[in-house]
């Protein structure tokens, strides 16, 4: 049976929790903090975990086993811990410690890097009304009815890509000149065939590595200041929940290739804005590409309002915050006529200038 990392207090022997605040891990019992570097030195066994490698994690990937479940043992209580095979930290559900499960961080799959939490779940409610504050078809009654159920803080899995893309794009272009020929006011089009050629660099362009986290949530919560990344040590994992990647580089590549390319079509057609242009064709090709694997903190929870639930994620880095809110079909529907009327008041105008 698989055997799990607690990491416990030196002083009084209880669990210890990363705080976000100072950087360190601490004993909520007897109130001793400890840096990552001292509880490093007491689990020296990590050190030796080879980091992630694309290359040989591609050479191994059939012979790498994916089960359903697993079954861990607590050192603290004995307790037998179930975790699925995207678990890497969890809290056993018997005694409340805080636990690493080994398997899931090492064997080459020991991530490159880890932004802590610089959040702290104290500071969610807040940051979730500055949120709500800005919408402005929420029902009048929200603030007071929407209930937080529990939060998750979780650090979850990230492909980090580095490419060049090279290639070209053509664009249909347009310059059209008005002038006045005696009598008559004459328009001229003039259409051109654009091409720009060129090639890009792009580096830690993210994707989530979780099959269960929904794609356009993690984006919305982005971006996060990676000159914050540090060299993965599984006490930053501590307190925390922690999924291991279920969805491997290659799977996600085509992602972040996607992300690439936009940003490159963009930065092509800015060259070319006199002639208001719209993309004809795109050939480029991603040169090297390359890929990290780290661990990005991130806030998880629950709001219930009128029966329904809805989920938010909030960068535990920065404190962004992005998910779906319930709308006022009253507000809304008073917003929809209001633009209208707005319209068709300034058409009125118009009409009323023309025919004065």
């Amino acid at each position: 049976m698989a055997q799990v990392t607690e990491y416990k207090c030196p002083g009084c022997g209880a669990p210890l929790e990363f705080t976000a605040q100072s950087g360190n891990v601490t004993c909520h019992s007897c109130g001793n903090e400890y840096s990552i570097e001292a509880i490093r030195a007491l689990h020296e066994s990590e050190a030796t975990q080879q980091e992630f490698d694309w290359g040989d994690f591609k050479a191994n990937l059939n012979a790498e086993p994916m089960e359903d479940l697993s079954v861990f043992t607590c050192e603290s209580c004995g307790a037998e811990i179930e975790a699925d095979h995207a678990t890497a930290a969890t809290k056993c559900p018997y005694c409340g410690n805080n636990v690493i499960l080994n398997e899931r961080v090492s064997a080459g799959l020991k991530p490159n890097a880890v932004i802590p939490f610089k959040i702290t779940a104290d500071q969610l409610p807040e940051l979730l009304q500055k949120f709500y504050k800005k919408k402005r078809l929420l029902p009048r009654n929200f603030f007071a009815q929407n209930k937080i159920g529990k939060v998750q803080g979780v650090y979850v899995p990230f492909w980090l890509f580095d490419s060049k893309i090279d290639g070209s794009v053509t664009m249909n272009g347009v310059i059209i000149r008005h002038y006045t020929e005696g009598d008559y006011n004459c328009t001229e089009t003039n259409h051109f065939l654009l091409v720009r050629e060129g090639d890009m660099a792009f580096s830690k362009i993210p994707v989530d590595a979780s099959v269960k986290m929904p794609d356009d949530l993690m984006d919305s919560i982005e971006p996060f200041d990676y000159s914050a990344m540090v060299p993965y040590d599984s006490a930053y994992l501590a307190g925390f929940l922690a999924d291991r990647f279920d969805s491997d580089p290659d799977a996600e590549l085509p992602r972040a290739n996607g992300r690439m390319q936009s940003s490159a079509v963009e930065m092509f057609t800015s060259t070319a804005a006199l002639y208001a242009p719209t993309l004809r064709t795109c050939s480029l090709q991603l040169i090297d590409p390359s890929v990290r694997y780290v661990m990005l903190p991130v806030y998880l929870l629950n709001c219930e309002y009128g029966g329904k639930t809805y989920r938010y994620a909030v960068n535990g880095q920065t404190g962004k915050v992005a998910g779906e809110l319930p709308i006022s079909k009253a507000k809304s529907a008073a917003w929809f006529f209001g633009v209208a009327a707005g319209a068709a008041a300034v058409a009125y105008a118009l009409i009323s200038l023309l025919f004065a």
